[in-house]
């Protein structure tokens, strides 16, 4: 992550930029994924990608920002962040420029920020996840109900 001597990220045009390629071509994403090695044995994480045709048009996304990678899919190349302290940063970078993904990115900040100590705190950020998931549309066909798999597989003295 390249730092310019004011300790920004990246100009306001770059960032607004940014956003807006987010807001057009990107996805806010939150999922729940098993893992053994936490204490009720899921995570909650958030995910930011942008996926075009052209390899070139996503590759300057990691040029630019220092973050994230770039994969090929199927028929296309993704620009994709999942560490969680990087996606906080791009989001927190994006935000004020944010038009049709605001609420994706409030949800999406509120469960990063969100504390992890308890059971009730891992159902809520599930909840959180549930509500982001609404928002995108390839996921409403493959939905999980993340609020439910946690209950579903937690014991009562948890």
């Amino acid at each position: 992550m390249k730092v310019n001597p004011v300790g920004k990220l990246l100009t306001e045009v770059q960032a607004s930029y940014l956003a807006g390629f987010i807001d057009g071509d990107g996805a806010i994403m939150a999922m729940l994924e098993r893992h053994p090695e936490k204490r009720y044995g899921f995570r909650v994480r958030v995910e930011v990608k942008v996926t075009q045709y052209h390899r070139n048009d996503v590759i300057w996304l990691l040029a630019l920002t220092g973050m994230g990678y770039v994969r090929k899919n199927v028929r296309c190349y993704e620009w994709i962040v999942r560490d969680q302290k990087a996606a906080e940063r791009l989001i927190e970078i994006i935000a004020p420029y944010t038009h049709t993904k605001i609420k994706q990115v409030k949800i999406a900040l509120e469960i990063l920020k969100h504390p992890r100590q308890s059971l009730a705190n891992l159902t809520a950020i599930a909840q959180l996840a549930d509500a982001l998931s609404a928002f995108n549309v390839r996921s409403k066909s493959r939905r999980k109900n993340f609020a439910a798999m946690i209950q579903v597989n937690s014991s009562r003295n948890d």
